[in-house]
């Protein structure tokens, strides 16, 4: 024979747990008083309309009207809760199905970035080979080929390219733990700053340096944190329009150091802000962008165990801002003492 115990354990032997297994255990937790509103006022009103019957038909039929009522207005309050209830796990199931497909997404694209990676490498050597033969043969027969040699430079350039891209989808796919060393930030933006001054000057965008003197050095992954500014210096020049204007600027805050890139590009719609650090979300056109860089450095800061924001208004550009810990390896060590 079952103990007291275990009876009050099992479901449907109080009244909470019959109501709980009518109406389902989240909506029962999100809507109890509701629910027990519902449940037990009309059968009270009820026992009042029987109870004024008995005593004067009138009020037994304004106590009736007032039961329908109540009941009415209680049942449309349920059923919409519950349809409110209903499409947020709707939603919350399609945002399930689209993460799986971008978990499939993810690991099709690192096998395909394996499989690239070897017939690019050939050509890259083939390439090679046949510039050096180009050359022995210009050698020997004193005839020009320079428009064979500037094609082959051209196909390793774009080889070279090709790797570029596999690695970073590669990187991407992968965890990959930084390496720490002491870094001077402001020369890292400067340096980034200059690969990007050439396709600023073609688009006539001024790209502003704000960098203190004192500015700390800071001990993190040196290549990921290039990557990280590169890609959203390069963020920003897509984002302004001719004559726009970019600021790179940086700070210490403590044990914190930040890194703020601001356009006064187009802004990001309200409705684009929390999706924009998913991978393969875009707002450029087809064939234009690929969704990759903003969440690559979401996960490459994540990495370095900081935070990336962003505060954007339509119209008035965008303020993506890197904050990382100084020295991590002491932050861990404090964080871990009890």
């Amino acid at each position: 024979m079952p103990s007291p115990a275990s009876r009050e354990a099992e479901p449907g032997t109080n009244a909470p747990g019959i109501l709980a297994r009518a109406t389902g255990a989240r909506v029962w937790r999100d809507h109890s008083l509701l629910l027990w509103a519902h449940f037990l006022v009309p059968p009270v009103l009820a026992a009042l309309v029987v109870a004024a019957a008995l005593a004067s038909p009138e009020l037994a039929g304004i106590l009736a009207g007032a039961v329908l009522a109540i009941a009415a207005v209680s049942a449309r309050s349920l059923l919409t809760r519950l349809s409110k209830a209903e499409e947020a796990g709707l939603a919350l199931n399609n945002q399930l199905i689209q993460s799986q497909k971008l978990a499939a997404i993810g690991e099709l694209s690192a096998g395909l970035a394996h499989e690239i990676n070897n017939p690019i490498a050939i050509i890259a050597q083939e390439a090679e080979w046949a510039a050096h033969l180009v050359g022995e043969a210009g050698q020997r027969t004193g005839e020009a080929f320079d428009e064979v040699k500037d094609s082959l430079r051209e196909i390793r350039a774009q080889v070279d390219r090709c790797k570029n891209i596999t690695h970073k989808l590669l990187d991407f796919a992968r965890k990959r733990e930084p390496v720490l060393q002491e870094i001077d930030v402001a020369r890292l933006i400067d340096d980034m700053a200059r690969l990007v001054d050439k396709e600023a000057s073609y688009k006539n965008v001024t790209l502003v340096r704000t960098l203190p003197p004192d500015l700390p050095k800071l001990r993190t992954d040196a290549p990921l944190l290039r990557q990280v500014v590169l890609n959203l210096m390069t963020n920003a020049l897509h984002a302004v329009d001719t004559g726009g204007r970019i600021e790179a600027s940086a700070r210490a805050d403590g044990e914190v150091l930040e890194i703020a890139i601001r356009d006064n590009g187009c802004g990001i719609p309200p409705e684009n802000i929390d999706k924009i650090f998913n991978p393969f979300f875009t707002t450029k056109p087809p064939g234009q962008g690929t969704g990759l860089g903003l969440s690559m450095c979401h996960n490459l800061v994540d990495g370095m165990k900081g935070q990336i924001c962003v505060e954007s208004a339509v119209g008035r550009g965008a303020t993506f801002t890197v904050r990382l810990p100084r020295n991590p390896e002491q932050n861990l060590a404090d964080g871990g003492r009890t």
